[in-house]
């Protein structure tokens, strides 16, 4: 990975969504930082925390596009996953300490089948201690790392897709497509213990979340060396998608001025033809969005959150 350049970009206002292939070894929050610091902008934010072993898309947000942030942290995800089969870590993936390991002599691919049938659909997860979730204002990983243990309640998640795509020894490939809130480290270990041989995460990429696919998404080497160019602004600026590029599942609604201003001033207004219930996206005329719009119970549209 190239050093970052020599000369700090000024701050500046910019808006938009920024697709980054995150490398391993840095963590999200690592990352965020070093990319708002390419581009120079003064507010930016990510979309859900990659552990620092894992790779791929990291959606960051970029001034009015932060405003989306939370739609794309309850958005549905997509990894590749290798389970190492036959150990189980204190943390439930590689970083960690083997502390018990497991025979895998009577696992292959029909155990394995079987056990991933399992886990598909909805499912009950007891999200780990190895988290960033808080209990009395403390990350759980930081009560982890002090040997300290606490109950955690378990959690539903939906497991979409979840599908054996390679085993070769004691390693075990899955493609998994699920809810927001899944933890694939949990995911490895309640396989291994269906399986009686244990099982971490070896490696884990982040392949989709929401409408957007790591096909488009930029390396953090690649976008420094980008910032190296004497076209830098231009080329920055082309990387940017719109911030309602992030909310495509949602239908469009088209508002006149008028109901535009209203809207704009926190008021609900009534549309014709818009659905009976719902979240939907706001537009000034044919162009311009203006934000996200929630259905009241009476038909209206109430504004939920607004771009300036």
């Amino acid at each position: 990975m190239t050093d970052q350049p020599l000369n700090r970009p000024a701050k500046r206002d910019i808006d938009g969504i920024f697709l980054l292939d995150k490398p391993q070894g840095i963590s999200s929050n690592g990352a965020l930082q070093r990319v708002k610091w390419i581009f120079g902008a003064r507010k930016a934010g990510h979309t859900g925390s990659l552990d620092v072993l894992a790779t791929g898309l990291l959606p960051i947000c970029f001034g009015e596009a932060t405003k989306v942030c939370a739609f794309l942290l309850d958005a549905d995800k997509r990894y590749v996953s290798e389970f190492q089969l036959g150990a189980v870590t204190n943390t439930g993936d590689s970083e960690g300490e083997v502390v018990r390991r497991g025979s895998t002599v009577a696992v292959d691919a029909a155990s394995i089948e079987r056990a991933l049938d399992k886990f598909r659909g909805a499912i009950e997860q007891v999200p780990p201690m190895f988290s960033a979730l808080k209990r009395d204002g403390q990350p759980l990983y930081k009560l982890a790392r002090k040997g300290i243990d606490v109950e955690r309640k378990p959690r539903t998640v939906t497991i979409y897709q979840l599908e054996a795509t390679n085993i070769v020894g004691d390693l075990l490939t899955v493609d998994v497509s699920c809810s927001k809130g899944t933890y694939i480290r949990t995911l490895a270990e309640d396989i291994g213990e269906v399986l009686k041989c244990g099982a971490y995460v070896s490696s884990l990429r982040r392949l989709q979340a929401g409408p957007y696919t790591i096909d488009g998404a930029i390396s953090l080497d690649d976008l420094t060396e980008i910032s190296d160019r004497p076209d830098r602004e231009q080329k920055l600026q082309g990387l940017l998608l719109a911030t309602d590029t992030a909310l495509v599942n949602l239908p469009d609604i088209h508002l006149t001025d008028e109901s535009a201003l209203n809207v704009k001033q926190g008021q609900a207004v009534r549309v014709a033809n818009a659905p009976s219930s719902g979240l939907v996206r706001l537009y000034r005329d044919e162009r311009q969005f203006i934000g996200v719009g929630a259905i009241l119970d009476d038909g209206r549209i109430a504004p939920r959150r607004l771009m300036r």
